[in-house]
C-alpha cells in the first residue's frame, strides 16, 4: 500500500509541488522522505502547506540519523520554499525533535477523526503567520489509498 501510495504522490512532485529526498550509502537505498503539498482550509483563505509522509529507513539502517537527516534536510528546503507549515501523522516520542508539537495545541484540526491526537503534529516554518488556523485537507492521494488515520480491524 505504501509504495502505492508513493507511486501517486510522486505525480505530484514532478509538478513541482513537493518533495522526495533519498539517502545512499554504499549505493544503495537506505532511506526515503516525501513532502507532499496539501491545503489548510484556513479563515481567510486556502493556504498551501506541506505534509510530510512518508519516511521510511531500511530496518538494518534505522537509528544510524539517515531519518532524522532526511527529515531536517526536507524541512529546511520546505523552508526556503516558503511553506508556512508542515503536517504529519508520526511517533510522539519521535518527531519532536524536529520541531514538530500536537497540532490541536496551535488549533489546527485533523482531517480525519482516525488520527489519534497525539499523532496529528505540525511544525511552523518561517513563513507562517498566527492566521493560519484551521482544518488540514490532505491531497487525494491519501484518501485514494486509504493511507489516512488507523482503521478499527474489528469493524
Amino acid at each position: 500500500m505504501v509504495a502505492e501510495l508513493v507511486d501517486t504522490l510522486r505525480d505530484g512532485i514532478t509538478a513541482g509541488e513537493g518533495l522526495a529526498l533519498v539517502a545512499e550509502l554504499d549505493g544503495q537505498v537506505a532511506g526515503h522522505v516525501m513532502f507532499t503539498r496539501s491545503l489548510l482550509d484556513a479563515p481567510r483563505r486556502l493556504v498551501e502547506v506541506q505534509v510530510l509522509s512518508p519516511l521510511g529507513v531500511l530496518p538494518g539502517r534505522q537509528r544510524q540519523g539517515i531519518g532524522s537527516a532526511l527529515v531536517r534536510h526536507g524541512l529546511k528546503i520546505v523552508a526556503d520554499r516558503a511553506a508556512p507549515l508542515v503536517f504529519l501523522e508520526g511517533s510522539p516520542d519521535y518527531y519532536p525533535r524536529f520541531g514538530f508539537v500536537p497540532g490541536g495545541t496551535l488549533g489546527f484540526l485533523k482531517p480525519s477523526l482516525r488520527i489519534p491526537d497525539a499523532a496529528f503534529q505540525v511544525a511552523t516554518l518561517p513563513a507562517y503567520e498566527p492566521w493560519m488556523t484551521g482544518t488540514l485537507v490532505y491531497a487525494e492521494p491519501f484518501w485514494r489509498h486509504d493511507a489516512v488515520g488507523l482503521r478499527d480491524p474489528g469493524a
